[in-house]
Formats: structure tokens, sequence, C-alpha cells
């Protein structure tokens, strides 16, 4: 995470809460498997850099800007409320390649993927999101999901864990959570 435990606060911006609604969220195969942001493309386009810039205006803070995303991702899963029921979104992962992360919808023998997907958001998904583990994954540069435990040390892998990438991707599009100061906690980021 980008944001040290010595560090009292975070600010969960208006900008931010902007970025994390054009998360592509998609879908890390390793260990038990976890929605990922998608490398390249985080939020939308693959010009990450001109992304931030559009919502933040910001030329320099780019970098900055982006590893931030990490805790404000986590501070959005555990305080943002989405009410069950049926959703709709434009699904980003038809146009970008899946060789490094996948999409639970993918077709393995055609490749394809559908451009739109409905999906039915229930509470047990919701009560899943909050439970997610963010991390930091170096290695792809961007915001991820636990892929080893997901829903924390020892927490078991529900039935409906394939289904936690879409339902994810409509909590960060249409969950409802203002801007403000968050704490971390043991119990995770609480509003300060």
């Amino acid at each position: 995470m980008s944001e040290s435990l010595s560090e009292p606060t975070f600010e969960l911006t208006l900008e931010r809460i902007a970025l994390i609604r054009r998360m592509v969220v998609a879908w890390n195969r390793e260990g038990v498997g976890a929605p990922i942001v998608h490398p390249d493309a985080p939020y939308g386009s693959t010009d990450r850099d001109g992304d931030i810039f559009n919502v933040t205006g910001d030329d320099d803070g780019a970098d900055e800007e982006h590893r931030a995303l990490g805790d404000a991702l986590a501070v959005f899963l555990h305080n943002a409320v989405l009410k069950p029921g049926r959703y709709a979104y434009h699904n980003t992962l038809a146009k970008l390649d899946s060789a490094d992360v996948g999409d639970v919808f993918r077709d393995d023998a055609t490749g394809e993927t559908p451009e739109h997907v409905t999906f039915d958001v229930s509470a047990e998904h919701a009560a899943l999101i909050r439970r997610f583990v963010v991390l930091w994954d170096a290695g792809r540069d961007v915001p991820a999901i636990d892929a080893g435990a997901p829903y924390g040390a020892g927490g078991d892998v529900p039935a409906r864990h394939h289904e936690m990438q879409p339902a994810l991707q409509i909590f960060l599009r249409y969950a409802d959570l203002g801007p403000g100061d968050f704490r971390r906690t043991a119990e995770g980021w609480q509003p300060a």
C-alpha cells in the first residue's frame, strides 16, 4: 500500500473517487484467483498518465496519484455502500489483452468476452467486497486483491468467488461514498 502505518489519515478526494470509478477490473489467475486492476489500462485506456491527468489536471503527479489509488481503493471497498440489485456495465476487457490477466467471462475456446455485462449484485457480494484484502501488485504496478487470501488469513473462498470480478466492477462504478479523511485501524479503514 502506498501509505505507511505511521501516517494518521488518508484523504479520499473527489478526484480519487473519479479514478476508482474508471478502474477496469480483471481477474488475476494466480493463487485462488482474485480481482485485479488491469495493468495495461487501469483507468480505461492504455494511457494511464493521460487518464489521471484528465481527472486531476496534474501533469507531474501521475505516478504519485496512481500509487495513492492502492489505499484509495481499500478505503472505498471498506466504506462505500451499494444496494443489491441488477446492474449493467460496458466491459472494457473486451478490447484489452488477456495474456497477463483474465476475465471470468472470456470464452477459452474463442477468446471472446461480452462487451456489455448485466449482473445481479447481492448483499452477500457486497459483504464479501468489504472483506477483500487490497495490496499493491509491484510487478504489475496496480492495486489488486490478495490472490492467496482474498478475504483475509484463514478466510474461506466462497462458492461465489468467481462472481467477484463483475461484482467488484459494479461496486466501483455505482457504490456511494463521499470524499473525506480515513484512518487505518485494526478493523480496516474507518472515517477519521
